[in-house]
């Protein structure tokens, strides 16, 4: 059985009332992936943005394994020391990770970052020495309109991504770098220039499907 793990901030955790992207995801796969499957992760709930705490489970459909590893307003440098003990502990196969945007916009620059990346895969590596990594560069937001610099730091990182990904990429624990999501529009894809809506949620989803599929070999075309 291969066994899916979702990394991710607020755009993979999602909020109240939300499918999620992840939803999308676990829809595709089982309609595509020829084998058993599980989704993994150490959490389940969503954000409640009236609480201010990732508590509720108001998902728009719940019946579905909805295991993550993802948290409002964290990024890879909160990820990179917990996601050891998360594939070890989840027995993680492959990790879906959608990161960056927060370290961005909060707390590291684009090398920053990138060095929180090489963290984070060589503790994904010890918990599973195995363990296969699709990474989704950072869809700019609305900030990105209108600061100048943020923007260079999202491109600036997105470069160096793929580069990290190419380094790091060994044929025991390989690394696929995901294409952004094909005409990802913030005005129609997110409900506020950030977050996605449902189609940005199939957006989110279909880029990782085609990366697994055209890398791997793994599910079919995205067709949700």
């Amino acid at each position: 059985m291969l066994r899916f793990m979702p990394v991710g901030d607020s755009m993979t955790i999602g909020s109240a009332g939300e499918h999620t992207w992840r939803y999308r995801m676990w829809r595709h796969l089982c309609e595509t992936y020829g084998g058993p499957f599980a989704i993994v992760g150490p959490r389940e709930s969503l954000y409640d943005k009236t609480a201010q705490a990732p508590v509720s489970y108001a998902y728009a459909e719940p019946d579905f394994p909805r295991a993550h590893l993802a948290g409002w307003g964290e990024g890879w440098l909160h990820m990179a020391p917990l996601i050891g003990g998360a594939v070890r502990d989840c027995r993680a196969d492959v990790l879906l990770v959608s990161l960056g945007l927060i370290d961005l916009g909060f707390y590291t620059n684009a090398e920053q970052t990138a060095e929180n990346v090489r963290a984070f895969i060589a503790g994904a590596r010890e918990g599973n020495a195995r363990i296969r990594m699709a990474v989704l560069p950072v869809i700019p937001n609305v900030r990105c309109m209108s600061d100048a610099p943020f923007a260079e730091q999202v491109a600036a990182f997105n470069e160096l991504l793929a580069k990290t990904v190419a380094d790091l990429d060994e044929p025991r624990s390989p690394l696929l770098l995901a294409s952004p999501p094909a005409s990802y529009d913030i005005h129609t894809d997110t409900y506020d220039g950030t977050h996605p809506n449902a189609s940005g949620e199939h957006r989110i989803a279909e880029a990782f499907a085609e990366a697994l599929y055209q890398g791997w070999g793994l599910g079919a075309d995205y067709e949700g």
